[in-house]
């Protein structure tokens, strides 16, 4: 079984041990990677959330051969095309180029697309403004696309619609939306990513058992996402991760409430059990839907 990941926010802090501006333990960034791949993880795309973020993503994928990354603006960040007076232009020319200038790790462009569910951070306007202009970005790399869209729906389809014969391939992760919001993702020809978000409820599950296993990815949107025993899909886990608090913190175990790459195998846990489909078979299926996005051509597992 190998187990291909997208979405791992790995330049967040508190991979280096810093929570909310204050160093509570050493960077552990190798740590997290070995748990990961003791879980079968063959390759880790690192997603990149600005352009700042995308170098930093950019760097962290520089330091393995299986390392990867993304680059683009999220939506929630789209006030950062003209912070402090820029040009616009010159931020999107800063993204093309360091996607283009690092194809051997760069493999998508994004995360972009719309979220309305945290307007505070960017109004509607801005946010459908600045995913329409990174439509540019796709064109002028040539790469498929990381999505983002919460509570946003009819906008990110008509937008997604417009541009669709210059998108190559992409993904929708993070999902959590309706079984019509699935189906007309996948009319675009869009692959859906699942995390621990899009298994909370039984709604959530109800509608990840709709959409078909050629159609899948998976992730856990790292450090957030975790799958809580609150949650419906929580009953379907077999593999569990003792974990510590930060303030007592042991390289050999997980950081309470930090999620990592290697809950993937959780979340295949509740993919496979809620569907009724055997893990390694579901596994396998996923795998060559993400080499077949990000890495066509690339060998199987």
């Amino acid at each position: 079984m190998c187990v291909e990941y997208i979405g791992a926010n790995l330049s967040d802090a508190v991979y280096k041990g810093v929570y909310n501006g204050k160093q509570c333990h050493e960077d552990d960034l190798e740590q997290v990677l070995n748990r990961a791949y003791q879980h079968n993880v063959q390759k880790v795309i690192i997603t990149g959330g600005s352009l700042k973020d995308s170098q930093a993503a950019l760097n962290i994928a520089k330091l393995k051969d299986n390392l990867y990354c993304t680059v683009g603006c999220h939506p929630t960040r789209s006030l950062e095309f003209e912070k402090d007076g820029q040009d616009p232009e010159n931020y999107l020319q800063e993204l093309i180029t360091l996607a283009n200038e690092n194809k051997k790790k760069v493999v998508a462009v994004g995360e972009m697309g719309l979220d309305f569910d945290r307007l505070h951070f960017a109004p509607k306007e801005a946010q459908i403004k600045y995913f329409t202009k990174q439509m540019d970005l796709i064109s002028a790399t040539n790469l498929p696309v990381f999505f983002h869209c919460r509570a946003a729906h009819p906008e990110f389809i008509s937008v997604v619609s417009k541009y669709r014969d210059n998108i190559r391939g992409g993904v929708v992760h993070s999902f959590t939306g309706t079984k019509e919001e699935a189906a007309a993702i996948l009319d675009l020809g869009l692959y859906i990513g699942i995390n621990g978000c899009s298994l909370k409820t039984q709604e959530n599950i109800d509608v990840m058992c709709t959409i078909p296993s050629n159609r899948l990815m998976i992730e856990t949107d790292c450090p957030y996402c975790e799958i809580r025993p609150t949650h419906a899909g929580f009953k379907y886990i077999k593999t569990q991760f003792v974990s510590k608090k930060k303030e007592k913190y042991d390289p050999e175990f997980c950081v309470k409430s930090r999620n990592e790459p290697c809950t993937i195998i959780q979340v295949l846990e509740v993919m496979s059990g809620a569907r009724q489909e055997n893990e390694d078979d579901l596994a396998d299926i996923i795998y060559k839907n993400t080499l077949e996005l990000f890495f066509k051509g690339s060998e199987s597992c």
